[in-house]
Order: structure tokens, then C-alpha cells, then sequence
């Protein structure tokens, strides 16, 4: 039966919502007018902190309803049945929330609801702010809640509906011109790629990172709005501090999702969508630089308005890239189009529009100074690096806009062909490089100047001990790497510039630590956040610039004709329980393997007998765990993915002790082809990064050989495809695996020991009588290749036929890579994210430190 009620709550909410975000946001801006400010008439205010109020209940009313469609299965709703299925788990319903355009755009209007309500509460110290900063807010809030409204007014769409229902969205399937009431028993399901803890907590994280992008742009607005031109900087820099480092590990949380769960060998692969988000982190950051050198030095106010201005206004180019589907096949993260492009179009435009024209309208208004900068001037260095750090942003953005290049010239009339680079990874890779060197060196030199007096000796002093340092460790670095301490040496002129820029980055950033402890000074954020920065630059040289593919191909074979050259070059081929030698290791293919609830390892699928609910097996034997039974034989299993694969992989080095195994995984999707992701070994100075590239399609029936049959007694050895057979007889079973035995049926089962290279295998194959007639249950022993089939007995000579087709070996084609020194990055960035909560709250002293007298006596007497 359908349930409308849920979804008319969900759709009535969202409606609710986006009057509410009307009313506050003009409620707001009359009180943000001269004249009320003046009267002191809080009834503005109030109706538009109620509104906003009203806005953000609502909000919670439409998130209680789309995850209650979800959860309850209700696939009677396109959403629950496109994007969840019954056997999810709840981690990952929650990730079904976001999958879809309309819940990620739900999920932004939940961060700026919570956002707002801290800065309505923490903004009652200072009024000023509230009511323009908040008018900014709620404005932001009516374009996105249109996003989901679902509103068709004639040919005008206003929105997507995450409410609507299946009979509405696919009016012409046939099944519904049947029975309108018509619901699926079972939905679609997650992307496979999605499966995976990592998207449960990196989309959260990273739209928080763009709602936080908000903040410092509404500050910005309001400043030029109001006339207060520089006391925006000041509640605006730690709200960009947080903006930068929640957006910033959000980013590297993707990137570590990539790194375990796509196959493609690395964390960071410049698809267009991973660059839209890229871009405005780099130039919120250098936003956050040249705040800093305003509150210092007050110069280089213009430069953070443009910068803040710019980094929210990237973060609306980003939606509209990755949302507006003019990506097409550029990326393989971009959402499909849903219509909402002109929308899309129109919110980036109306807030590009006002903020262009505010800071033109004020820009003569804004404060500079004619103090000039040298050299010697720690601010000046700080613009240097803001500089780069945009023009970084600028190369990633030129390229990345190709796609819609070509559509703005298609639409005025020009036919225009630009392709993205064959090579995108080269292609960044040859500027990036460069920048991340000059990032290094400026995060050095920077800091050492920001922190130490203008003296020359004094800065001689300074940079001497950080340089001796970064030659000696750098020098030591390349002569090793010569020693073969290294799995490659070090010689590219442009991978030791990059070293030695990020090591000097490292020492001067550690030096200046050290200093201020040593003067009992609390710690500078921003020399912590530049060592994890620097340390970022070294693992991605490391783990990218050295990565060793130890898989090569030294059969002198093709493995096929139809495979890419890069299959047959980088992979080897793996025969079950066959070892081959691969760089130091011996690696073995050891069988298939999946997951069943309630068993802490993986379970080797022949133990498992499949039934007619894909999702439930019953077992074959005793289902063990290091000597503890899980499951006894012909015990019901529910398995938790049947459409994953692991595959078990051993490692044995050649030389030495050192073994271990994994289990890469991978499904043939009938959409999506091979989906493999890989297993990595953690060592301490490297990653061993291993995936399959090909594997027997399972939905391809196997071609067996001829059928040969063999006449046998108790005791008998016969040979079956070059192994050792031993028939040891027969035995009456109660259950047979899959049939229901009645009253009057009979099944035997033959007990076989084949002797395999390195163990042996026992064989069951069934011979039933039900309903008076004959039926047979074969055996199939996989790491052998062979099929046993129980085809009758004879009763007077007792005497047994045995039936058995052979067919190739099971087998994967594998791509294994080691990842030196990865573990820096992932430290790096540890490091660069408690740097900007450091810079955050030493911000915070400062700002309480500086507050006029009788502003910290109120605070004391609160206290």
C-alpha cells in the first residue's frame, strides 16, 4: 500500500522551509537598515530569528521524513527505490541520504541551519553583525531549498523533489498504467563504490566545509554592506580558519577513500570534480594569509576581500559543475542532470552579481596603506604565497572549465571542440609541482620572517640553522636512495627541488616552534599546519613519484589479445594455489571468499551452498574461526554483500619469515563492468597496494569438458585430471543442501579424497531419489578445475559410477604496487589539521586579549 502521508510532510516541510528562509532573510535586511539600528526596534529582529527558527525545524521535518522513506523501504518514492535496497545496513542507508542530488543539497541546508544557530547565539555579544550577516544567510538558504522544492509552474521547474513518487516519476512504464498502486518489492540499491565507511563520514564532513565557506563571504558582504569595512576581518578570520580545515579534510577523506576503494593505484587522480573542490580550498587559504597580514600589519584588505569573496562564489562553481551535468563523461563523480542547470546558473550568478557590485560600489571606501613592503617584511611574503597559492588554483580551474567552455560557445552559436588533456595527471602534475615548491619554500621563509626581527643578522642567524639542516637531511635522502636503502634512486632534478623546498619547510617551521618555547610563548598554528603541509609535499613525492609497479608481466605471454597493454605489461597472472614469483615475494591465488554475518573473517565460498535468496547460503561443513564454530553444517547464513568477491592472496617473502595475506575485492556489475577495489599492506615505510584487473566472468556459464565416467568400488584409486583419487564409498545423508527431502525419499552422498598439490580435497557428490525419480547433486572442487558427479549405483555388484568434467583452473589477473613513504602524507595532514585548530583557538586568546576593558570585566564578573 502506498504512503503518501510521509511524503506529503516531507513535501509540505520543504515548502514551510523555503518561506521561512523568505521571511527571515528580509526580515533580516529591514533590520540591518540605519534607521531601525537607530530606534532600537528589536521587532524585526525577533521576527526574522523566529523565521529562521521556523526555516531550520522545518529543515529537520524534511531530513525525519527523505530518511524515513529510506529506512522503512518505501519504494513506492523514486529516491528510496534509486538509491537503497532491503538488505543496506543502516551505516549505509545514511549514506543513500546523500547519494542523490536532493539529499546532498539537503545536507548543505542542514550545516547552514546549524551554522546560523550558532552565529544568532554567539552574535548576541555583538548585534551589529547579526541581522546583515544572517540577511546574507538566510538569502543563501531560499536558492537552496528551491533546489528541492519540486514546484512545476507551466514549463518552469523550480527544484527537484526528493518526495516524488514512482508512478509520477516514471509515468510511462506499463506496470503502472496497470496498477497505479504498484510498489517494488525491492529498490535498485547503493552505488557499489559507495559501499564503504568512508562515505558515510566524508560527505558530512565536506559539506560542512561548504557551508562553513558561508561565513566569512556573509562577514565580507555585510562589511561592505554596512560601511564597516575592516571590522568584518575580525569575527570572520576564525570562521575561515574552520571553514579551511573542515574543507580540507573532507578532501583528504575522499582522497583516502579513493586510495581504498577505486582501483586505480593512487588517493588523488585530478577528475574535475576532485579539482572543484580543490580550488576554492587553495584560494580560501590564501584568503586566510592575507586576513592575517590585514590584522598585522593592516595592509591587504582588498586582496581578502576578493580572495573570501572568491572562495564561496568557487564553492557555487563547484555545484554547478558537479550538479548541472555538463561534466557529461569528464568525470565519474559528477551527479546526472536533473533539469536544475539554469537554477543552478542562476544562484551562482545572483550571488556573484551582488558581490562584484558591493565591492565595486565601496572599492575606493576601502582602507590601504602606504606602507611600503620589502623583503625583509614578513607580509610581504605572505602576499607572495597567497599569490601562488591562486594561481595554483587558477591553472587547476582553466583546465577543469573546459567542458563548459565548449557549452557557453554551443549556446551563443560557435561549435567549439576543446578536449580535456589526454594525460590530466601529467598534464596538473607539470604545474602543481612547481607550486607545491614554491608553497614549501614561502611557508619557510615566511614564517622565519614573520616571527624574527628585520635585523639582516638576525635573519642571517635565522635561516642558517634550517638550511644546514635541509641540505644535510636532503643530502642524506638522495645518497641512500644511491645505497638502494630506497626502491628507487632519487635523481630527477625536479623531485629533489621539491624534497629540498619541504624539508627547509620542516626546519624553518620546527625552528620557529622550538623558539617560541623556548620564550614560553604559546605555539603558532600556522608553523604547525606548515609542517603537515610540508609533510603532505614529501609523502605525495614519495608515494606518487616513486611508486613501484612489482607485478610485471616476465612470462613473455600476452594474457589477451582483447586486454589493454597495460594489463599484459603491469599484472600476473595467478593460477589457484599456483605460487609465481613476484619482485621478493611468492604470491599464491588461494580461492574466493565472502562475507557472512556474524563471522569475524572472511569465509571460503565453497563452504557455501547457494539458494534462491541471494542473500542466504547454507553451509557445507562446520564454519570455524581459529578452532571457534561459528556454524554447524546445513546451518542458514545470511551473507552480507553476495555481489563482492574476495579474493585470497598470500604473500611469502622469498627470503625470510615475512608472509601475509589479503583479500582485494571486486563484483562483475552488469552496468558497471570489473569493480575492483584494492587491500593494502601497511609497513611502516610503505604500502603494498593490491587489486585484481581481471577475473573468470561469473555469469558465464563454465565450459566444462566430456564427461567421463568411471565404474568404482569401496577403496579404489583412480587418476581424475592429473590427481590422485581415492573412492572411499557411500553413506545414507538426512539433508541434502537446497532440497527438501519427504517421507520416502533417499539420498546417498560418495566420499572422495582427491589429492591436490599441496592438500587434499573431499568430494560429496548426491545421488537422490524424490518422487520416484532420480536426481544428482555434483560436487564442484574449484582449485582443481574438476566437476564429480554421483551418476548410479549397482546394487548387485556394489559397484559405484562416478562422473567427472574437468575445465581450466580458477584464476585472477593481479596489479600489486608499492606506495613509499605514503604514511607521511596521511601524518601531514593529521599535523596541518590540529595546526589550524591551534590557529583557531591562539586567534580566539588574542581576539579576548585585545577586547575593550569593560567588555573583559563583564566576562570576568560572568565568570
Amino acid at each position: 500500500m502506498i504512503n503518501t502521508l510521509i511524503g506529503d510532510l516531507g513535501h509540505a516541510s520543504v515548502i514551510v522551509a523555503f518561506v521561512a528562509a523568505i521571511v527571515s532573510s528580509y526580515a533580516y535586511f529591514m533590520a540591518s537598515r540605519q534607521k531601525v539600528i537607530a530606534s532600537g526596534d528589536n521587532s524585526w529582529r525577533k521576527l526574522a530569528r523566529g523565521a529562521f527558527y521556523v526555516h531550520g525545524a522545518a529543515v529537520m521535518l524534511v531530513i525525519f521524513a527523505l530518511f524515513n522513506i529510506i529506512y522503512e523501504h518505501r519504494y513506492e518514492y523514486y529516491y528510496a527505490w534509486s538509491h537503497s535496497s532491503n538488505h543496506l545496513p543502516v551505516h549505509y542507508m545514511i549514506s543513500c541520504f546523500w547519494e542523490g542530488q536532493e539529499g546532498s543539497f539537503l545536507l548543505w541546508l542542514f550545516w547552514h541551519v546549524g551554522l546560523g544557530v550558532v552565529l544568532m547565539n554567539t552574535g548576541k555579544k555583538n548585534k551589529v553583525w547579526e541581522a546583515p550577516v544572517m540577511a546574507i544567510f538566510s538569502f543563501v538558504q531560499i536558492f537552496i531549498a528551491s533546489m528541492i522544492l519540486g514546484v512545476v509552474i507551466g514549463d518552469l521547474k523550480i527544484g527537484s523533489s526528493p518526495f516524488i513518487l514512482m508512478r509520477d516519476f516514471m509515468t510511462d512504464a506499463p506496470v503502472f498504467a496497470m496498477d497505479p498502486n504498484f510498489v517494488p518489492k525491492d529498490g535498485t540499491g547503493l552505488n557499489p563504490l559507495l559501499q564503504n565507511y568512508w562515505m558515510v563520514i566524508h560527505p558530512p564532513t565536506l559539506f560542512l566545509g561548504y557551508a562553513a565557506t558561508l561565513v566569512p563571504f556573509a562577514f565580507a558582504i555585510a562589511g561592505l554592506w554596512t560601511g564597516k569595512l575592516t571590522e568584518w576581518v575580525k569575527p570572520a578570520l576564525p570562521w575561515s580558519h574552520f571553514a579551511a580545515v573542515v574543507l580540507g579534510i573532507g578532501i583528504m577523506m575522499g582522497a583516502y577513500w579513493a586510495y581504498e576503494t577505486l582501483n586505480f593505484g593512487g588517493y588523488w587522480n585530478w577528475d574535475p570534480v576532485e579539482n572543484a573542490v580543490y580550488i576554492p580550498w587553495l584560494v580560501l587559504v590564501g584568503a586566510i594569509h592575507t586576513m592575517i597580514a590585514y590584522r598585522r600589519g593592516k595592509q591587504g584588505l582588498k586582496a581578502s576581500y576578493i580572495l573570501v569573496i572568491a572562495s564561496f562564489l568557487l564553492i557555487l562553481y563547484a555545484t554547478f559543475l558537479t550538479r548541472s551535468g555538463i561534466l557529461g563523461n569528464a568525470s565519474v563523480h559528477s551527479f546526472t542532470d536533473l533539469g536544475l542547470s539554469g537554477q543552478l546558473f542562476t544562484y551562482m550568478a545572483v550571488f556573484a552579481v551582488l558581490a562584484v557590485a558591493l565591492l565595486v560600489y565601496n572599492w575606493k571606501k576601502i582602507p590601504t596603506t602606504e606602507k611600503e613592503l620589502t623583503t625583509y617584511n614578513g607580509e610581504f611574503w605572505v602576499f607572495i604565497g597567497a599569490a601562488v597559492l591562486c594561481l595554483a588554483g587558477f591553472q587547476v580551474l582553466v583546465t577543469t572549465s573546459i567542458p563548459v567552455y565548449n557549452s557557453f560557445m554551443g549556446f551563443i552559436g560557435i561549435e567549439s571542440n576543446a578536449a580535456l588533456p589526454a594525460d590530466q595527471i601529467a598534464h596538473y602534475t607539470k604545474f602543481q609541482l612547481w607550486a607545491g615548491v614554491g608553497i614549501a619554500i614561502l611557508t619557510g621563509v615566511g614564517q622565519l620572517l614573520w616571527w624574527k626581527k628585520s635585523e639582516k643578522g638576525n635573519l642571517t642567524e635565522a635561516f642558517m640553522l634550517p638550511a644546514m639542516l635541509t641540505l644535510l637531511f636532503a643530502s642524506l635522502i638522495i645518497v641512500l636512495s644511491k645505497l638502494g636503502v630506497f626502491a628507487e634512486t632519487i635523481d630527477n632534478p625536479v623531485y629533489i627541488t621539491l624534497l629540498v623546498a619541504a624539508l627547509f619547510a620542516v626546519f624553518a617551521n620546527l625552528s620557529i616552534i622550538l623558539s617560541l618555547l623556548h620564550k614560553k610563548v604559546s605555539l603558532s598554528g600556522g608553523a604547525v599546519a606548515h609542517i603537515g603541509i610540508a609533510l603532505m609535499l614529501i609523502g605525495i613525492l614519495f608515494s606518487s613519484g616513486y611508486s613501484k609497479i612489482i607485478s610485471q608481466n616476465t612470462s613473455g605471454m600476452l594474457y589477451s589479445r582483447e586486454f589493454p597493454d597495460e594489463i599484459n605489461r603491469d599484472n600476473v597472472l595467478l593460477w589457484r594455489n599456483t605460487a609465481v614469483d613476484m619482485d621478493k615475494y611468492k604470491v599464491s591465488y588461494q580461492g574466493q571468499f565472502q562475507e557472512v554475518k556474524g563471522v569475524p573473517d572472511y569465509v571460503n565460498r565453497e563452504l557455501l551452498f547457494p539458494t534462491a535468496d541471494e542473500y542466504k547460503a547454507l553451509a557445507r561443513g562446520p564454519i570455524k574461526v581459529a578452532d571457534k564454530v561459528y556454524f554447524d553444517t546445513g546451518d542458514t547464513l545470511e551473507l552480507v554483500s553476495p555481489e563482492n568477491t574476495y579474493y585470497k592472496v598470500e604473500y611469502k617473502a622469498r627470503e625470510g619469515e615475512e608472509s601475509f595475506t589479503l583479500y582485494p575485492r571486486a563484483q562483475v556489475n552488469p552496468n558497471m563492468g570489473l569493480l575492483a577495489s584494492p587491500d593494502i599492506q601497511r609497513f611502516a615505510d610503505k604500502d603494498l597496494y593490491t587489486h585484481v584487473s581481471s577475473v573468470p566472468d561469473p555469469n558465464e556459464e563454465k565450459d566444462w569438458g566430456e564427461l567421463k565416467e568411471y565404474e568404482v568400488a569401496a577403496g579404489d584409486t583412480l587418476i581424475l585430471n592429473d590427481y590422485v583419487a581415492v573412492f572411499n564409498g557411500i553413506e545414507r545423508i538426512e539433508q541434502v543442501p537446497g532440497v527438501e527431502l519427504a517421507q520416502g525419499d533417499v539420498a546417498v552422498q560418495a566420499d572422495m579424497k582427491i589429492l591436490g598439490e599441496k592438500k587434499s580435497y573431499h568430494a560429496h557428490p548426491v545421488l537422490l531419489i524424490k518422487d520416484q525419480m532420480m536426481g544428482r547433486v555434483p560436487e564442484e572442487v574449484a582449485d582443481l578445475g574438476l566437476r564429480l558427479t554421483f551418476l548410479n549405483i549397482d546394487t548387485e555388484r556394489n559397484r559405484f559410477k562416478i562422473g567427472v568434467n574437468a575445465t581450466q583452473k580458477d584464476y585472477i589477473i593481479l596489479k600489486a604496487m608499492e606506495k613509499p613513504f605514503i604514511n607521511i602524507l596521511w601524518i601531514g595532514t593529521i599535523i596541518m589539521s590540529i595546526g589550524f585548530v591551534m590557529a583557531i583557538v591562539r586567534r580566539k586568546e588574542v581576539d579576548s586579549k585585545q577586547a575593550p576593558a569593560p567588555q573583559r570585566n563583564r566576562k570576568a564578573q560572568a565568570a
